[in-house]
Order: C-alpha cells, then structure tokens, then sequence
C-alpha cells in the first residue's frame, strides 16, 4: 500500500512559512497533481515527501508509517526531476543501472530491470549512448527509467515536461499517463501548466501562497471552483470575471453588468442567491459561453445578448480569441473562424448563463458550492 497522508504539515525558513497546515490524503495508485503559480509551494510539498526538506511541523504519512524522521533513501520513492540529474559521463545503462547497484543487487536483476524498463519507455537502441547524445524527450525517458527499475511506491516528479517544446510535452504527458496505468504505483506530479494538470490527474490540487484552495478532479475543477482563484486559473483563455449586481426578476434572478442584463439560471439555489440581493458581487464567465449566435442546445431563457467592442483577435486555427471591452472591462471570447471582426468593430453577441459563476466580492468565495 502506498496511500499518503499529509497531516496539518508545515515548512518555515526563519520567520517565513512558505506551506501552511497542509491536509491532504492521496489514495494508494492515484495520479494526484500539485498546481499553482510559481512560488505557491507546491515544489516544496513535493520535497518534505521526498524527505528533501525537513518537516518543520505536521505529520507525514506513507503507507500507514510515520515518516517525518525517516531518511529518503528508505521512504521507498523515487523522484524525477525538471533537469534530469543524469550522470554526464554514464551511458544510458549505467544511469538506469547506478541505483540498483547502490543497493547491491545482482548483475542479473539489474540487466533485467534495465531491460524492462527501457523496452517499456522504447529507449532499447540508446542504452549505450551518453546523456549529451540524447535529445530533451529522450533524457527525459531515461530519467523515468532510472526510477521505474527500483519499482518504488511512490513516484514524485517535479515538473519533468518543462524543459521540452510544446510538441514533445503533449507525446510524453500521453506517455506519463499510461505509464502510470502500467505500473500500478501512486504518482505526485507538480507542474504550474494547467493543461498537463487538467489532461493527466485523477484529482488536482490547486496551491496558492502556501495554501491549498481547492482539491477535486479536473471536470469538478472546471465547473464548481470554490474561490475566484481557482475559477482564474484553471481553464485557458482564463474566465471573465466581471462586478455585477444581483436583483429579482419575478420568480427568478438577474445580474445586471453596465446595463446588460444577463438571467440567473432557474438551477442555481435561490437560498444562496437571495441575500445578495441589491448587492454587489462578481460573475464569472468562461470564454466558450459567449457565442456569436445563440447555441441550438442552450435555452433560450439561459441566454442573453451581450454587446462589446474588439481590441484584438487571434486566431488558433480552429477558434478565433476575441479579446474584447465591455463596460470599461477586458474579456475574452471564443468564436468560429468564420466569424469576421476587425479591430474596433461593435460585435452582438450572446452569453450562456447555464454555467455563469458567482463570487462574493469581498471573500472572494463561490455563493453557489
């Protein structure tokens, strides 16, 4: 079993507490991601795991054993890291072989172990090259190896893809994953790029300032993020945040944005929306939901014109990236290619409420989870 519980745990430097009272229990063979923008302190969570920075207070847990005191190399994990940590004048074989014969096995379980490894990760043909013959995705590979021949618990891999064009990050996070399928071991992944977090993790967990904000799966993430923050960075264009003010209409709800008038959906909790009544807080909107023409499959009591000016449009090929102003705001907005604007054009186009999020204003809390 190789379940990890991190309990009320802490690391400080001094007067400086960079991770604060971290909870968090992580399932034996689950794939979990550490998120969060630089300096969040997700590397250094990582690290107390590793058994590479020292507790400062809190318990770590792996496998049912306390672990806080106990030295890395016993913890029964391997870790991969951003920069490879290959050994330059070792071949690929002896980079893959050196841990085993730290640990004094015999000649046969090594070379059968190499063996395996590198015919799982399709590094067979390089196993008597050095690391400065090999391209980033190739070292890469060899780095996993190198761990995958202990046959750890655990697999802590700090940022392994960041180093690697755009291209080869997509092949290896496809490969990562079913790697992690193969080898039936629990894995801790810390990227800051959201797309491989959202396309690789069974949870995520979103940091910030040392805080975790939010854990949950990817689709959870996306649909129900707890706090502004979170709705902000997870999802790419980022989501449309915009103040509003909440008043009846009827039997239903409206928020009202410079004189727009966009209906609350009949779905969302009128215990929740009602004391907000009269008040100010903000709505977010994701990019997808605001459409040049009004979807087919969408209600049309969900949707509701939306007038903005174009600043800027990009094109990526299958969607077009309006960046456009609305009441003095910026957002973005994702359209077909046939849909033409130019710069400084006055554009209609209309909002999917179904999905709207609502922000108290001052905590900065969903009111809608």
């Amino acid at each position: 079993m190789a379940s990890i519980s991190l309990k009320k745990l802490n690391k400080t430097y001094g007067a400086l507490t960079v991770v604060h009272d971290i909870d968090l229990e992580i399932a034996d063979k689950e794939f979990i991601i550490l998120v969060g923008p630089s300096g969040c302190g997700k590397s250094t969570t990582l690290r107390m795991i590793a058994g590479l920075e020292e507790i400062s207070n809190g318990e770590l847990v792996i496998g049912g054993d306390l672990v806080n005191e106990v030295p890395s190399k016993d913890r029964d994990i391997a870790m991969v890291f951003q920069n490879y940590a290959l050994y330059p004048h070792m071949t690929v074989y002896k980079n893959m072989a050196f841990g085993l014969q730290l640990r004094k096995a015999s000649r046969e379980v090594i070379h059968r172990k190499v063996q395996e490894a590198a015919k799982i990760l399709d590094i067979t043909h390089l196993l008597n090259r050095k690391p400065k013959a090999l391209s980033g995705g190739q070292r890469q590979r060899v780095a996993l190896g190198r761990a995958m021949v202990r046959n750890p618990a655990v697999f802590l891999l700090d940022e392994p893809l960041s180093n690697l064009d755009a291209k080869l990050r997509g092949t290896m996070r496809a490969e990562i994953t079913k790697l992690h399928k193969r080898l039936d071991a629990t894995f801790i992944y810390v990227t800051h790029d959201q797309i491989e977090a959202m396309t690789m993790a069974d949870r995520i967990v979103v940091m910030k300032d040392g805080h975790i904000q939010q854990v949950d799966t990817p689709q959870n993430l996306y649909d129900r993020p707890v706090n502004m923050f979170v709705a902000g960075f997870i999802g790419a264009p980022q989501m449309n945040m915009l103040p509003s003010t909440i008043e009846r209409r009827g039997d239903g709800y409206a928020a009202l944005f410079d004189g727009r008038e966009l209906p609350l959906p009949a779905h969302f909790d009128k215990n929740r929306i009602e004391p907000y009544v009269g008040r100010e807080l903000v709505i977010g909107i994701r990019p997808e939901n605001l459409h040049e023409l009004p979807p087919a499959d969408i209600a049309s009591e969900n949707l509701a014109p939306f007038d903005a000016v174009v600043e800027l449009a990009e094109p990526m090929g299958s969607e077009v990236h309006l960046n456009l102003t609305a009441g003095g705001r910026n957002l973005i907005a994702r359209v077909s290619p046939r849909f033409k604007a130019k710069i400084g054009d006055g554009v209609k186009l209309v909002v999917d409420t179904t999905n709207m999020q609502l922000f108290d204003r001052e905590t900065e809390r969903s009111i809608l989870y």
